[in-house]
Parts: C-alpha cells; sequence; structure tokens
C-alpha cells in the first residue's frame, strides 16, 4: 500500500497533473449534471415501507381485491369548536358539500351527499360531546402530490370564504371554528411541504457551521473554502448519479434519506480532507518542495484515509440488508457519496493544494525551519507559523502512558453508567409521532383522537380465509378486554370463503397495549381454524389496520437489527485485522465503538427523554445511529492507531503512543467537532426521528472523540503493551528496544 500511494502522490501532486485533474472533474459534473436528472427531482414520495410479505400488507391487498372500495384516497376535514359546534357550523359544512358536488376540486373522486341530508342527521355524526366532526373528502389515487397540493390550496380558499374567517391558523384551544386536513392525504401533503422548506435551511445550516468551524479550528479563509470545494464538486458527482439510478428504477430515494446524506457529505467529507490537509501542513514544515511535501502527506495519510472511507462505505451498505424500506433507502446514497468522497479527496483535493502550495494555510503558513529563518532574517522580525502541537495534546499523550489504568477505570465507569440506561429507552413507530405537534394534520388527529372513542380512529380489519367450513368468530372475539366492538361478517366479492370483520379497540390503537395483542388476536383465530381441522391455519389470518402495521413495524425492524448489526461488526472487524494486522488490537477497537454508541444512546435517551420532553424515542433510531457510530467511530481510531503502529517502528512503546496521540489529536477533534457539529444540524428539520438521529449521533462522535479516541483506546494500548500487536508486530520488538536504548 505505501508503494502505492507513494506512486499515486507522484501523480497528483505536481504541476502538471494539477490542471488535468481540476479540468477532468469540471466536466465530468458539468456532463453529468446536463444529461442526467438530479437526486432530488427523483425523490419519492413512497409511503409503503413494509415488504410485501408483511402481514398488514397482504390484508391491504386482499381488501383491495375481495372488498374493493373505488371511493378513492380520504382527505378528512376536522371542524372544531370548544363549546360544542354550532347549528351554523354544520350548515356551512353542507354548503361546502353542496359546492364539492356541484363544482368539484381537481382529481377529486367523490364526496358523501352530506349537502342533502338533514341538519339533524349531520349533527348526530359530530362527536358525543359534540365539538367534533369529520367529515372526508375523497380523491384518485392516481393524482400526484403537487397536485393533491394544488386542490388542497383551492378547498382552503373555499372554506375561508364560506366561513367569512380563516380557520386553519390559530390555536385549536382557542374560541370559535377550526378546521384541519387530516387522514392519509393531509398526512402526505404536510410532509413533502415540511420537506421542501427544511431542505434548503439544512444546505444553508450546514455550510454556514462547516465554514464557521473551519476558520475558527484552523484560523485560515482560505483553508476554510478549500473542502467545502471538494465537498461541492463530489455532490455533483453524486447527485446526478443517485438521479440516474432511481430514474431507472433501480433504487428508491425519499427527502429522509436525501436530507442526512447531505450531512453525512459535509461532515464525513470535510473530516476526510482534513486528515490530507493536517498531514501536508506538517510535511510542509519539513520539506521545502511543496510538490513533494503533498506527495509524502499522501503517502503518509492516504492510507488511513482510504480504509476509514472503506469502513464506513461498507458499514453503510448493510443497509441493504434490511427488509423495512427506510433502512434500505439509506444504503445506496450513503455507500456512495463515502465512496465519491474518498476519491474526491485522493484526487480533487491534491489538485487544489498543489495549486494554493502554503498560500492555502494564511495567515499561518508553514514553512521550513530554514525558510522560516531566511525570512526573518529578510523582515528583521518573527514570522508566525502554526503550532505543531497543543499542549493539551502533550499532556493527553504523556497522560495515558503514565495513568492508564486510572484512564480505563474512569472512562469505563463513565461510559458504562450511561450505557446502563439503554434498557429503560421506551420507543414508539407511529409516523405522527415524528411529525411537529403543530402540523395541521396531526392536530386534526389529535381533535379525532381527543373527541372520538380511541378505537374509532383507526380500527382493525380481520380477514380470514375460511376454506369450505362455516366458522363464527365474533363472540370469541368480543371476549377479548381491548376489542370494544366488532362489525357483521363481509363475505369477499371474488371469493366467499374469504371473510373480513371490523375491530373497533377499547384502547388507543397506537399504544404499545394495543400493539402486543395482534399476535394475541391472530393466534385466537388460528386456534379455532385449527380446530375446525383446517389446513396451514396459521397462513389464512391476516391483520390489517394502522395498529397492525405497527406490529410488522416493530417486528421487521427488529429482525433487521439482528441482521445488520452482525453483519457491521464482521465487517468492520475484518477490515481492522487486515490494515492492522492484530487479531488484540481488532477485538478492543471494535469493542469501544460498540461502547461509545451505547453510552450515546443511553446519554441521547436522557436528553431526548428529560431534556426535549419526547415520551418515547423513534424505533428506528438504535439501528441508523449504531451503523453511522460504529462506521464513522472507527475511523478516528484508525487514523489514530495507524500513527501508534507507525511510530513503533522505530520507538519505544510508550513513546509511540504518546507520540501517535499528540500528533492526530488536533486533527481529529477537529474533525471530530465538525462531524458532530454537522449531525446536529439535523435538529432545524421538523422529523422528530431526524432530530433524534442528529441528536444521538452528535453525542457518541463527541464522546468518541474527546474520551474513546484519545484517553480510553490508548490507556488500553499501553496495558497491553506488545500484545496489542499480537501477532504483526511482536518479532520486531526487540530490534527497535535495542535500536532505542530501552
Amino acid at each position: 500500500m505505501n508503494n502505492l500511494l507513494n506512486k499515486w502522490g507522484n501523480i497528483v501532486a505536481n504541476s502538471k497533473s494539477r490542471w488535468i485533474t481540476l479540468v477532468l472533474w469540471i466536466g465530468l459534473v458539468a456532463l453529468l449534471s446536463t444529461v442526467w436528472p438530479q437526486v432530488n427531482d427523483e425523490e419519492s414520495g413512497s409511503n409503503n415501507l413494509l415488504p410485501d410479505d408483511a402481514m398488514s400488507v397482504e390484508a391491504s391487498k386482499i381488501m383491495e381485491e375481495q372488498f374493493p372500495d373505488d371511493s378513492g384516497v380520504p382527505l378528512l376535514l376536522v371542524w372544531q369548536r370548544q363549546g360544542g359546534l354550532t347549528e351554523t357550523d354544520f350548515e356551512s359544512v353542507q354548503t361546502l358539500y353542496k359546492e364539492l358536488k356541484s363544482d368539484s376540486l381537481n382529481h377529486q373522486s367523490m364526496v358523501p351527499d352530506f349537502g342533502n341530508i338533514p341538519i339533524q342527521a349531520l349533527m348526530q355524526s359530530a362527536s358525543s360531546d359534540g365539538e367534533a366532526l369529520t367529515t372526508p373528502v375523497f380523491f384518485k389515487e392516481s393524482a400526484s402530490t403537487e397536485e393533491l397540493q394544488q386542490s388542497l390550496v383551492v378547498l382552503k380558499e373555499n372554506i375561508t370564504s364560506l366561513m367569512e374567517t380563516d380557520p386553519f391558523n390559530g390555536d385549536v384551544s382557542d374560541e370559535g371554528l377550526h378546521v384541519r386536513f387530516t387522514g392519509p392525504i393531509g398526512i402526505q401533503t404536510d410532509s413533502t411541504e415540511l420537506f421542501s422548506q427544511a431542505d434548503v435551511t439544512l444546505l444553508i445550516a450546514t455550510v454556514l457551521l462547516v465554514l464557521v468551524l473551519l476558520i475558527v479550528l484552523y484560523r485560515s479563509p482560505i483553508l476554510a473554502v478549500v473542502p467545502l470545494v471538494g465537498v461541492g464538486f463530489a455532490y455533483g458527482l453524486i447527485s446526478p448519479m443517485l438521479g440516474f439510478m432511481a430514474s431507472r428504477g433501480w433504487i428508491v430515494v425519499d427527502a429522509q434519506a436525501i436530507s442526512i446524506m447531505t450531512v453525512l457529505l459535509f461532515g464525513a467529507g470535510t473530516d476526510y480532507c482534513l486528515f490530507l490537509v493536517s498531514r501536508y501542513r506538517d510535511e510542509l514544515q519539513l520539506e521545502p518542495n511543496k510538490y513533494k511535501a503533498l506527495q509524502l502527506a499522501i503517502a503518509n495519510s492516504g492510507g488511513a484515509i482510504m480504509m476509514s472511507a472503506l469502513t464506513t462505505m461498507l458499514g453503510l451498505l448493510t443497509l441493504s440488508l434490511a427488509q423495512y424500506a427506510s433502512y434500505d433507502r439509506f444504503a445506496v446514497p450513503f455507500s456512495l457519496a463515502i465512496f465519491m468522497m474518498a476519491i474526491a479527496v485522493m484526487t480533487l483535493l491534491p489538485a487544489i493544494l498543489a495549486l494554493l502550495g502554503r498560500v492555502a494555510f494564511f495567515p499561518f503558513i508553514p514553512r521550513t525551519e530554514k525558510m522560516t529563518k531566511e525570512l526573518e532574517k529578510k523582515k528583521g522580525k518573527p514570522v508566525r507559523h502554526p503550532k505543531q502541537r497543543s499542549r493539551f495534546s502533550i499532556a493527553t499523550g504523556r497522560l495515558v502512558t503514565e495513568k492508564p489504568w486510572q484512564i480505563i477505570i474512569i472512562c469505563m465507569i463513565f461510559l458504562g453508567g450511561l450505557a446502563l440506561f439503554v434498557p429503560k429507552i421506551e420507543y414508539t413507530y407511529g409516523v405522527l409521532d415524528s411529525f411537529p405537534e403543530d402540523m395541521p394534520s396531526r392536530e386534526g388527529f389529535a381533535i379525532i383522537a381527543e373527541h372520538y372513542p380511541a378505537g374509532e380512529i383507526a380500527p382493525v380489519q380481520l380477514i380470514v380465509d375460511t376454506g369450505d367450513k362455516d366458522i363464527e368468530l365474533k363472540e370469541i372475539l368480543a371476549s377479548n378486554s381491548i376489542v370494544e366492538n366488532i362489525s357483521d361478517l363481509r363475505t369477499g366479492k371474488g371469493n366467499p370463503n374469504v371473510i373480513e370483520y371490523t375491530i373497533t379497540l377499547s384502547v388507543d390503537p397506537y399504544s404499545n397495549q394495543a400493539v402486543s395483542q395482534i399476535p394475541e388476536l391472530r393466534t385466537t383465530v388460528t386456534e379455532v381454524l385449527d380446530q375446525a381441522g383446517i389446513e396451514n391455519a396459521s397462513e389464512r389470518v391476516w391483520l390489517g389496520g394502522e395498529t397492525a402495521t405497527l406490529y410488522d413495524t416493530e417486528e421487521i425492524t427488529s429482525r433487521d437489527q439482528s441482521i445488520i448489526i452482525p453483519v457491521v461488526l464482521v465487517i468492520i472487524a475484518t477490515l481492522l485485522l487486515i490494515y492492522l494486522r492484530s487479531i488484540i488490537a481488532m477485538i478492543y477497537l471494535l469493542l469501544t465503538v460498540v461502547l461509545s454508541y451505547l453510552s450515546a444512546l443511553g446519554l441521547g435517551w436522557l436528553l431526548i427523554h428529560y431534556g426535549m420532553g419526547a415520551e418515547a424515542m423513534q424505533g428506528l433510531i438504535p439501528l441508523y445511529a449504531f451503523v453511522f457510530l460504529v462506521a464513522l467511530g472507527g475511523d478516528y481510531n484508525i487514523f489514530m492507531i495507524s500513527s501508534i503502529w507507525k511510530n513503533r517502528r522505530h520507538m519505544p512503546l510508550k513513546k509511540a503512543i504518546s507520540e501517535g496521540v499528540g500528533e492526530t489529536s488536533s486533527v481529529i477533534t477537529s474533525a471530530g467537532l465538525i462531524l458532530a457539529g454537522t449531525f446536529s444540524v439535523l435538529a432545524v428539520l421538523p422529523l422528530q426521528v431526524l432530530v433524534q438521529f442528529g441528536t444521538v449521533t452528535a453525542i457518541g462522535i463527541l464522546l468518541d472523540t474527546f474520551i474513546v479516541r484519545p484517553l480510553l483506546v490508548p490507556a488500553i494500548t499501553t496495558v497491553l503493551g506488545k500484545y496489542a500487536f499480537w501477532p504483526g508486530m511482536l518479532w520486531k520488538k526487540e530490534e527497535v528496544d535495542k535500536q532505542s536504548g530501552s
């Protein structure tokens, strides 16, 4: 690898190839952006996240086939007034529906005949307290989100004109009539609007944060821009490549995945840039020729950069093993982003640095000792130059080698204590729980939940294939304590042996209590079929609806975690073993990264639950955070431990560790702050799942940056001594110690 990197550095780090590289990058970005669509133009609005063989998905398909409903996709209009809806309110509802009958909205498929029924009959449809009324408007399934948004704008204007006031603004607890749109159409259009507003905000916030941090940390305005240019060019290739894949149907991308990919690209991409830039600055203080210094920087840091990128890329690619689409859709965009960023760091960034040379570090320009003396002699005064190492990094290197056991004990108590909170975490898989509380569709849903019986919000569909048997299930199901009501039996349109019951629960259908009863209901029905002598009874029972969907989501995401987590650990362990050639180092590096993840999850829960007031953590967070933290956390360990390994070739062990910590402390601290900062920017997005993911990931990166990497890992290496290198470097120990006189 060293020979290859030396040759590569010689190719890219010279005065001629720099211009060729820049032209090639500019040409590729221009060409692909012209002929292929951008990824944002190919985003999917599909909310079908479960696999086709999930029970609730199969139930939905059977409902469409055997119990078809041609009315369309519903938009729910929720009317609410504190103290009770007035007769004038009901008359307004009637007037609106008369208008919708005579002058329908674009893509409207059907509306109930509320305009012609008596007022008293409409009033009976209101909630028992008379304060809320829910009425539907149905739209064609073929309508796009943009088309639906336009229709809803017209509908809002019609209602506002009818009421002579705007019932869509203001707190729903205030006096007066309030109207909110919810249901499938309301949620779909609201979520699209939230992301369309958030994408630009996220990009601006991320760029500004990285720029400010780079200026503060490196005090060089030119150097602050260089990594951003590299990331910008990389994104210029990634976006059309992903857009092309999505347009061909090879991948599915959504707004959530692209938002996180942008953050990952700026965070991890800037880190890789800093690894090379930092090494280049060090080499410029030893080598007068800027091209030779760049060649040495590539040779000495390229291996760690490539290994870090490969670890992260493969770790993120394991998400493609998931059945849950929200995980699977992340795999290709994230791994491609890391891959292209690594290529940019090894090609484009050297070209930019070769072009700028020492000027990139202005005003703290790195020079050799001879160059500094000559310049001071010429100017007649001292010349400012960058510090090679901070007092903190030197002190840290000395501390971990002089008091390793104390460091290990303190770190283990702190990190282990935080990890103990992990079993106490409560999880939620509800879609609306992830949206802001003031989002109109969530407010409408909350009104329904407050004024109508809990189970009516989302009834459960029970579908049974009875074969040719006469099965009676109503009385048996009614004996279940969470069943409030059961509809009359319906038989299938194409198959009379398929029957359906609509079950109204007596508890909140989104609660853990309701979700836990789904397998119980299925078991009850399966036992009845078994007793009736029906073969393969368990394969003839399906439960559909929101509660069943939540159950399937929990089961499938748990299955994904049980597969992906071990695969990630095996991949990273293998790569560490290949790169470091040390079984012992691979084991303790992997264990420290896992400990860092668990402590981040525990501390994240404390902050999310007690600091942000969330009742539960989004159920997708543990796997998201694991893949990112284990993959990204390994980067810093690789960068630091590779420095220790190189030093060990010509230094005693303790000095090699101390020097390795000192050499990498500054750049890794800077990189960790930038990466944590970029993930914390996700807090500007409206989705709680992204806010919580950004919080946990940022915490994990900070713990890794300031505790695991500078303290725990080198302290363990010190305690293990020569065995930390087993079996890769033990044979060199005696020779090194003899040369050093130890």
